[in-house]
Formats: C-alpha cells, sequence, structure tokens
C-alpha cells in the first residue's frame, strides 16, 4: 500500500510539472507571438547597421548596435569581449564578362570569395570547365597552365537536406584556388553554392596554402553557370574579369555578452548564441541576423516573463563566424582561463525560417529523459530532436568543456541556399511570424534545459 501511495505521488509530481512547463512554454509562444521584438530587431540590424563584415566599419557599428539592445532589455550583465579578427575588403565592385572565338561578349555577375587576391587590373585567360574538385586533381598541368579554371558543381538536387548538398560542394569554394593554382591556373571561378537558378553569385570564404601560388578566385552565379556550360559545348570561351580585393592587418572587435544570473547555480552557465557578422553582399538577415535575433529574444522573453534561472543564462552575439571563428575561438580559451563552468551550449545559425527542431552533439539520450520533448513541443510543430551538430561558434567549447552538449536550432532548410551569402540575403527575405516562432522555440528550450539540468 505504501508503495502504491508513493507512486501516486510521484505521477502527480510529474504530471504537474509537465504541465506547468506546458503552460509556461505557451507563455513565451503567446509573447513572441503577440508582443515580440524580434522582427523589429532584425529590421534595425539590417536596416540602420546594414552587411557587416569582420573589420570592417559596419561590424564595429553592429556591436555597439548589440550592446545597448541588450542593456536596453535590463539584462543583469552586458559587456564586451575583446578580439583581433582579419580585415578582408572586397574594393572595386568587381566586373566579368566572356567572349566567344566569333567576339561575342556577354557580362557575367560575379563576386570574389572571401579571402581571395585581387586580379592587379584585367585579367584574361582561356576557360576550362571541370565538374568536381576530384576531376581537376586528376587533370595534366599541360592542360590546365596559364588557364581559368571553371568549376561548376552544382547542388545534388535529390538531397533533401540542403546543408548535405551544401557540404557537397564546399570544396569547390575552399580548395579550389589551391587547386588550381598547383596546376597552374591563372585564376578559379567556381558556379555558387546555391540550391536555385538565380542571377545572385554567392561569396563565402576559401583559402590559400602558403606553399602554393595565390590566384584570384571568384563565384559565379547559378544562370551564369548554366549559360557558360552551354557556350563551352559550342567552343572555346575567354573569360575576362577584374577584383580589386585585398587582406589587411587583423584589426581589434568585439563578442558582445549579455547574461541573466542564476539564482540556485550562478558560477553555471548555459551559453546561447549566433554571429554577428555577416559577408559584404546584401543584408545578414539569414544569416546570420535571424540567429541574432533569435537569442536576443530568446533571452528577452524569459525577462519579460520574469523567469529566474537556476544557472546563468549568457547570450553571445560572436564576431568572425564567416572567416576565422575568431569570435568563438576566443569565447571557449577565455572562459576556460577564467575557471567558468559551462554546462550546455546553443546555436542559431540556419536562418530565420519555420523552426522544425534541435541537433543534438552530446549526450541526447540524457537529455531526451530530462524533458519529455514530443508531448511539449509537437503542438508547436516541432518534431525534430536528434543527433546532429551543434554550430561553428560553440564548437570551440568542446575543447575546453569534457562532456558539454551543444545543440543546433533546426529550422526548415530548403530555402536557405537562395540567400546563403548573396545580395538576395536582406530583411525581406525572412518571414516575420516564422522568425517569431524560431525565437519562441528557442527560449523554451533554453527553459527546460535551465529547469531540468
Amino acid at each position: 500500500m505504501k508503495l502504491f501511495f508513493t507512486l501516486i505521488i510521484l505521477f502527480t509530481n510529474i504530471t504537474f510539472f509537465a504541465q506547468s512547463d506546458s503552460n509556461f512554454i505557451r507563455k513565451i509562444y503567446d509573447e513572441a507571438l503577440s508582443k515580440g521584438n524580434s522582427y523589429e530587431d532584425l529590421r534595425s540590424l539590417c536596416k540602420d547597421v546594414g552587411a557587416r563584415l569582420s573589420g570592417s566599419a559596419q561590424a564595429q557599428m553592429a556591436v555597439e548596435w548589440g550592446e545597448a539592445k541588450m542593456k536596453s532589455y535590463n539584462f543583469d550583465k552586458v559587456y564586451m569581449q575583446e578580439i583581433k579578427v582579419p580585415r578582408w575588403e572586397r574594393g572595386t565592385k568587381e566586373a566579368a564578362w566572356v567572349k566567344t572565338t566569333k567576339g561575342e561578349v556577354s557580362p557575367i555577375k560575379i563576386l570574389a570569395l572571401g579571402g581571395s587576391i585581387g586580379t592587379n587590373g584585367i585579367l584574361k585567360g582561356q576557360l576550362i570547365e571541370f565538374s568536381s574538385l576530384d576531376e581537376l586533381k586528376k587533370a595534366k598541368r599541360k592542360d590546365v597552365e596559364g588557364k581559368i579554371v571553371f568549376l561548376s558543381q552544382a547542388f545534388n538536387q535529390n538531397d533533401i537536406n540542403t546543408f548535405k548538398a551544401y557540404g557537397g560542394c564546399y570544396p569547390i569554394r575552399g580548395d579550389g584556388a589551391v587547386e588550381a593554382a598547383k596546376l597552374g591556373a591563372k585564376a578559379v571561378v567556381i558556379r555558387s553554392l546555391g540550391s536555385s537558378l538565380d542571377d545572385y553569385p554567392h561569396t563565402g570564404s576559401m583559402h590559400y596554402d602558403e606553399a602554393v601560388e595565390k590566384i584570384p578566385a571568384a563565384a559565379i552565379s547559378t544562370n551564369d553557370s548554366e549559360l557558360i556550360g552551354e557556350l563551352l559545348k559550342k567552343g572555346e570561351l575567354e573569360f575576362i574579369f577584374e577584383m580589386d580585393c585585398q587582406t589587411l592587418a587583423d584589426v581589434t572587435s568585439y563578442n558582445v555578452i549579455g547574461e541573466i544570473t542564476g539564482t540556485e547555480k550562478p558560477d553555471e552557465i548555459i551559453t546561447f548564441g549566433g554571429h554577428l557578422d555577416s559577408w559584404d553582399a546584401g543584408e545578414g538577415a539569414h544569416d546570420d541576423g535571424a540567429g541574432i535575433v533569435h537569442c536576443l529574444e530568446a533571452l528577452r522573453l524569459l525577462k519579460v516573463l520574469d523567469y529566474k534561472p537556476k544557472h546563468t543564462l549568457r547570450v553571445v552575439f560572436f564576431m568572425n563566424e564567416e572567416n576565422g571563428n575568431k569570435g568563438g575561438q576566443t569565447y571557449a580559451s577565455f572562459v576556460k582561463e577564467k575557471g567558468e563552468k559551462h554546462i550546455a551550449a546553443l546555436e542559431s545559425d540556419r536562418g530565420g525560417f519555420a523552426p522544425k527542431g534541435f541537433s543534438c552533439d552530446g549526450d541526447l539520450e540524457k537529455f531526451k529523459n530530462l524533458f519529455n520533448f514530443d508531448k511539449l513541443f509537437n503542438p508547436y510543430e516541432l518534431y525534430e530532436f536528434q543527433k546532429g551538430y551543434g554550430g561553428v561558434d560553440i564548437g570551440p567549447l568542446k575543447k575546453q568543456f569534457e562532456g558539454i552538449t551543444l545543440f543546433g536550432f533546426v529550422p526548415d532548410s530548403q530555402r536557405y541556399f537562395d540567400f546563403h551569402h548573396a545580395e538576395s540575403d536582406v530583411f525581406e527575405a525572412v518571414n516575420k511570424r516564422e522568425l517569431e516562432l524560431g525565437c519562441a522555440a528557442i527560449s523554451s528550450f533554453i527553459y527546460l534545459i535551465d529547469k531540468n539540468l
């Protein structure tokens, strides 16, 4: 009989806490959808500050914007963490054309890849196409030397997960210049890493090998890639382009940090955030303005609902994710040196689209046992909670804190690579309701982690 009553009490307590969690999550969603600040905050970041390439004046203004926003929301602590970041400048707007053997000229929409050297005036060369980086690696030097390499690999449209398709194409951007230079190429141009056919070239980081000659590297739009492919079937093409980009000395910048202090375990920290920098094309709305306001709003929602966290909740606007990850690396080293204890971290860096759930880089079963994800989140159409990736900025925490669990916010991915690193990534491309739902999902998730750990 005693065991029976013990089980009844235990069941009653579980039911009570589950109902309490459900009620509070409902309040979070109601606040986000009816009184939320996220959409206006994103508008302000995109329109009042603009694109935020590391080391630029706009990046510094974004730091000041972030500090002011956090202070306006009365977080318990707001401060900046000094870091050193690379500074690369695009310079004069790029220009490009292709010319047939008959002298017919077609303009090409082009963007220099981040970190590329310039062309030192107008650069011309015969275009030679390769369908992948592996195909280029198998080429003979005599066939490539003195020419401009065109890497035409397209997204695999059969990949349902567009991030998988992106990963399959990434080597042409990251390693294309090195492999082409090894064979004596003058330059390399790649098909933009985008899932749709459009006129927007997509930039993004690339790298050089100090042991290999540096050559210019650029991306062209998917529509122009299709055009060049068709023209090459008819005969030789000359590629003509000019880029004025350059790398300057590193400069000082900052991560921006805001906190609500824990009431029971203030020395144990849950970090969540996104990256404040963006590429200089577009306004960095999905990448990663949405992630910034997701996490800013998530903490604001808990603050305005008078939630008293057990652990210290820390939102971080990381600087320099796009071309160096100095913000994430410096943050992880700094908090380790301070002797802080970090128990979990979450990142939002996959756009402001409709939320689907969360990925877990760590002990998934532990967290499945801590709270009933299905029952609490299915009413909000969040169904995904599985092993996966956390994020670039929070990734360095794994090296500093053994056993820490990292989470990645997972929105719908189908349209993300229409905008990624392109001029089309502007405020108008973000849906207000989808953005607000993402904020509420992250706020609810942080609440459950804090309450149950």
